[in-house]
């Protein structure tokens, strides 16, 4: 009888220490994608990585980060795509060194991350500044990793005038008061911006306001100057004339900060590009009318 106790100790012994061994080893849960890719040394940018398949890639604006995408990110992984937000040097949770912070410098990132990400066939899209950004990837690098390029009240052809092209809101001198203001008296640039991002008081909530501030504060006091100094003095029109891929153009009609007169000078200048006005929208379009935004870049990518 003690024999048999024991055998039955015994067996009860091995079978539970192989369920437990079975339970107990390590499955993935995640894609095994990189949250942070290294683009030089000592520097990482933040990567939002999400979903399968046909890849989009989202390109953010000034001050905001990766994070301006959240409900791009729900949608797009919804519909069946893999959905890829980089965030810039200088802002966000990505590194902020100093040194340059211009075009080049982002596009030369930009195309760091896709290469290590192998991406291929992707539609790439920016907003404002990160509209001008990803202009001139694709005319820099032409159109490497990607087949269609969508620009969200992109800061393009050029985000001040001058004597050749008098459009848009900004002179050069405006703009130096901005830099100004950001390196004596950041917040109140910000609240100044605020006020003037949406189309109106009441097409932007104060909970969504809220969210945008809490992204715009993680940015670099640096790196905003430096991304001030470089739309000021860019001019991306020879960029444009040289992009052949098919260009989805979106514009809030009511924009104060990237005139609506800016996206059709785009237009002209892009051999085969849409341009799509979001009639209610200001610079906010990719919250103002949210559902417009996505289901008319969901036609595009799926053209």
């Amino acid at each position: 009888m003690k024999n048999l106790i024991l055998s039955i100790g015994l067996f009860t012994a091995v079978l539970f220490s192989g369920v437990s061994s079975a339970q107990t080893k390590r499955v993935p849960a995640s894609y095994g994608r990189e949250e942070y890719v290294e683009v030089e040394k000592n520097v990482k940018l933040h990567v939002t990585d999400l979903g399968e398949g046909q890849p989009i890639v989202l390109i953010h604006g000034w001050p905001l980060s990766d994070a301006m995408y959240e409900y791009q990110y729900a949608y797009f992984t919804q519909q069946g795509y893999r959905v890829i937000g980089i965030t810039l040097r200088g802002f966000g949770l990505s590194d902020k060194p100093a040194g340059k912070y211009n075009y080049d410098v982002f596009a030369d990132d930009i195309k760091v991350v896709l290469d290590k990400l192998n991406i291929q066939n992707a539609t790439i899209g920016g907003f404002s500044m990160g509209g001008a950004t990803v202009v001139h990837y694709v005319a820099k690098y032409k159109a490497a990793h990607v087949s269609k390029l969508a620009l969200f009240g992109a800061a393009a052809p050029t985000w001040t005038k001058r004597a050749d092209f008098n459009y848009g809101f900004w002179s050069k001198e405006d703009v130096d008061g901005l830099i100004q203001l950001n390196n004596t008296n950041r917040p109140q640039l910000l609240e100044n911006f605020g006020k003037i991002f949406p189309a109106n008081e009441t097409s932007v909530s104060p909970g969504y306001g809220a969210w945008l501030g809490t992204i715009q504060a993680q940015a670099s006091p640096y790196a905003m100057a430096e991304g001030l100094k470089t739309l000021r003095d860019s001019d991306l029109r020879e960029d444009l004339k040289n992009i052949t891929i098919p260009t989805l153009i979106l514009h809030g009609k009511l924009d104060k900060i990237c005139s609506y007169e800016l996206a059709e000078q785009m237009h002209s200048l892009l051999k085969n590009s849409t341009l799509v006005p979001l009639e209610k929208s200001g610079h906010a379009l990719f919250i103002e009318e949210l559902d417009k935004f996505n289901s008319e870049l969901l036609k595009f990518v799926k053209k």
